[in-house]
């Protein structure tokens, strides 16, 4: 299992605590994890194991697209922060797009970040 990671400045905390809530069956899983530049770091000093790409406003957004459109992921979670302005939308939209064209699982939010990663620990518990 292969899953990006993204969260924007004011969803970062979010992100990391989020994850640690799964630490355990993650650990034990055969799941790679991949994030852009500065959300990967938070997710670093956490103590996960984690590639980093480059930070989303510098690509690291088309880089995780790339990845979803040549099916090198399989499922993208990006905790977005639809309050505040980001100079990298187009980036952001074309992620999602390509999501939607590639039937990639996205989770925009914790509801629904929680809702997969349940999905996803039970079935590695589970052996599937």
């Amino acid at each position: 299992m292969r899953i990006a990671l993204i969260a924007h400045d004011g969803k970062k905390a979010d992100m990391v605590h989020f994850l640690s809530g799964f630490k355990d069956r993650l650990l034990g899983a055969d799941i790679r994890l991949f994030a852009t530049g500065t959300t990967g770091s938070h997710i670093e000093r956490a103590g996960f194991e984690v590639e980093k790409l480059m930070s989303g406003p510098y690509g690291g957004d088309a880089q995780i697209a790339a990845m979803a459109a040549e099916k090198k992921l399989d499922l993208v979670i990006f905790f977005r922060d639809p309050l505040d302005k980001h100079p990298h939308e187009p980036d952001v939209q074309m992620l999602m797009r390509i999501c939607d064209v590639h039937n990639i699982p996205l989770a925009t939010n914790l509801a629904s970040a929680k809702l997969m990663f349940k999905q996803i620990t039970t079935d590695f518990a589970n052996g599937e």
